[in-house]
């Protein structure tokens, strides 16, 4: 039996109390600015950067960064990639960085890119999966939402949405899913904890409503052949969600108020790298990362889509 989470009581919902508890128990273990800005700075020259917002929060205060490939022109359709959106899922982070570093500029003839590199930057340094608020902003992608960090982004997008036709959502699972998020999420809300399987590998999350199966393969495909396909369990299932194919589930991301699901573009994905696996590195879990993106507009380019 699994011990009860440290703050609150149990079948009961954290109160401002608790929250504020859990708050006090959060650090910065590593730099926003050192690890990100500074890449993002480097970009000026060959991309358009745009500080799209700032969140102020008691103790810290974090610019948000935009990147965009300078030769914009209204008829080429609009790709989007996300990172960061729960900070502690690093990869996402480095992925969507190197992305633009070393790959963006040769796609840029065809389409129109949207980098959003770090969008919870305090979940970053604190390596969290929620913003200080104990809100989790990957739940938060809807009208009104409680999560700066979301609303932010959305308001940003809108702005760019003529023509969107790609989103691609940089993401880990990781041990620390486990160990520490979801018997937090439980104690949070007052209900009962249940662990998933986490899956050792790569995988990806389409979205219910357009799940581009053809898509969603050509990517797997393309992350194949730098890291580690994650296989079902013993059930067929992913996190406990039912295979679509090899190394894919669905969900209905607009429903969930997930990141994939704040545009009408018709395909869209969410990356899913471990990087507590035996065989995982740094490197090649940022190398997951960008062949995702990679593999997701190439097969747009290859189908005219």
């Amino acid at each position: 039996m699994s011990k009860p989470y440290p703050i609150g009581e149990a079948n009961k919902p954290w109160q401002a109390s608790h929250k504020q508890q859990w708050l006090s128990q959060q650090q910065i273990k590593r730099s926003y600015t050192n690890d990100v800005v500074t890449q993002i700075q480097q970009f000026a020259d060959s991309f358009t950067i745009i500080e799209y917002g700032m969140l102020e929060y008691a103790q810290h205060t974090y610019p948000l960064f935009a990147i965009k490939t300078k030769d914009w022109q209204d008829h080429k359709p609009t790709i989007l990639v996300t990172g960061g959106v729960h900070g502690y899922e690093t990869s996402g982070v480095h992925g969507a960085l190197a992305f633009v570093r070393d790959s963006a500029k040769q796609y840029e003839t065809h389409f129109n890119i949207i980098v959003l590199p770090c969008i919870s930057p305090w979940g970053y340094e604190t390596i969290n999966r929620w913003n200080p608020d104990a809100i989790d902003p990957n739940r938060s992608f809807y009208k009104n939402s409680p999560a700066n960090e979301s609303r932010l982004a959305m308001d940003f997008v809108q702005a760019h949405n003529h023509n969107m036709l790609c989103h691609v959502d940089l993401h880990e699972t990781t041990d620390t899913d486990n160990s520490e998020f979801r018997p937090a999420l439980a104690a949070r809300d007052g209900i009962e904890n249940h662990n998933w399987n986490i899956p050792d590998g790569f995988y990806l999350v389409g979205h219910t409503q357009k799940p581009q199966p053809d898509f969603q393969k050509a990517v797997i495909t393309n992350v194949a052949k730098v890291t580690q396909i994650a296989p079902a369990d013993e059930a067929g299932k992913l996190i406990g969600v039912p295979l679509e194919q090899f190394g894919v589930i669905n969900y209905d991301g607009t429903a969930l108020g997930l990141c994939m699901g704040m545009t009408d573009a018709p395909y869209v994905t969410t990356t899913e790298v471990y990087p507590d696996g035996a065989a995982a590195t740094p490197q090649n879990c940022i190398d997951g990362q960008v062949a995702a993106v990679k593999g997701a507009l190439d097969y747009l380019i290859e189908h005219n889509a």
